[in-house]
């Protein structure tokens, strides 16, 4: 119950609610309050908690947060989690403390081995991303934000059922699911792995797409136009015919991931796939090249470790990006008429 809590700081906004800082009294154990809100009574709690919890509770990786209690409060509930000072994505643009090769095959081994774990226990993600990625205070990375997440299943004849296409943030959202699919797997989370291995490198987005048609487009002027042969059952999907892109040949990964050691240009390969059912599983990657070619992924003695407060960091950095716009545009304002 909350009074076993007080709160101690804000950490974020969700889709659903708050995120806040908490100290847990019989403890004094720190940790991360989300709160979620329930707009209507007669709409219930959100789905999506609903599956965050259920998932949550039944999961057990040291790769995925933590859940350590969930209980209603006024006209909402509150989930508890492990606290965590930072995330991959404040990590990879912390340029002050830039990350090595070595450090970046470290987390990438660990969200792999988080995600073999869900797929093992066939649970998909659907929303992998650098911003659901969290780090430890002993630099450990833990898999986070399983409100998208769903069991995969098939019925009695062994045919899998649909699900909702729109799933996943759009840089790392898989062609399929671009494309309209409502019968997709587990691949969707490979692929946001691809894309996300390509950030580790790059420290920017391999495909930022302002829209999901630009995300489309981008996708296929990079990778080349896609065919029935590339891409079986193509055509058959259910945006297929609604718009037309330009005939566009592949780019030269080595254009597309500039200064990629090769066997780190391999497993992106592996993952970036048109064609779901030949992309790496998340085991086979574990046992890519990759992972044993120097440097090797350094010990978590070695990983940053991210201090508290570390996402403040880049909150400010916002917050005084929005000042200097504001002045900026005032500034300009008074040159109009």
């Amino acid at each position: 119950m909350m009074e076993n809590y007080t709160v101690t700081g804000h950490i974020g906004e969700g889709a659903h609610g708050l995120v806040l800082r908490g100290r847990h009294l019989p403890s004094g154990r720190d940790v991360a309050l989300k709160k979620v809100k329930v707009r209507k009574l007669e709409d219930g709690i959100p789905i999506s908690i609903l599956r965050e919890s259920k998932i949550l509770k039944t999961v057990d990786c040291r790769y995925i947060v933590k859940l350590l209690d969930f209980f209603p409060q006024g006209l909402g509930f509150v989930l508890v989690f492990e606290l965590m000072p930072s995330g991959l994505w404040e990590m990879l643009h912390d340029v002050e403390n830039p990350i090595t090769l070595a450090q970046g095959k470290s987390y990438m081994r660990m969200l792999l081995m988080g995600l073999n774990y869900l797929h093992k226990n066939h649970i998909m993600h659907r929303d992998l991303k650098p911003a659901n990625l969290l780090i430890s205070f002993e630099g450990e990375l833990k898999i986070a934000d399983l409100g998208q997440a769903r069991l995969i299943w098939s019925d009695s004849k062994n045919e899998s059922r649909p699900y909702t296409h729109q799933v996943a943030t759009r840089w790392y959202r898989a062609p399929e699911l671009l494309y309209g699919a409502k019968f997709y797997t587990q691949s969707v989370d490979l692929w946001a792995v691809g894309c996300i291995l390509a950030e580790i490198i790059m420290k920017s987005p391999i495909f930022p797409g302002e829209t999901d048609i630009e995300q489309l487009a981008m996708v296929i002027s990079s990778l080349g136009t896609p065919t029935e042969e590339s891409w079986p059952g193509l055509t058959s999907l259910p945006d297929y015919n609604k718009i037309t892109f330009p005939e566009s040949r592949r780019i030269p990964w080595e254009t597309l991931v500039p200064d990629c050691p090769p066997d780190a240009l391999s497993l992106i390969q592996g993952f970036l796939l048109y064609d779901a059912d030949k992309r790496i599983t998340a085991q086979e990657a574990l046992s890519h090249s990759y992972f044993f070619t120097p440097p090797l992924a350094c010990p978590l003695s070695d990983m940053p470790k991210p201090k508290d407060g570390h996402r403040n960091k880049f909150r400010d950095r916002e917050v005084k990006a929005d000042v200097l716009f504001e002045e900026l545009f005032k500034q300009l304002s008074d040159f109009v008429p």
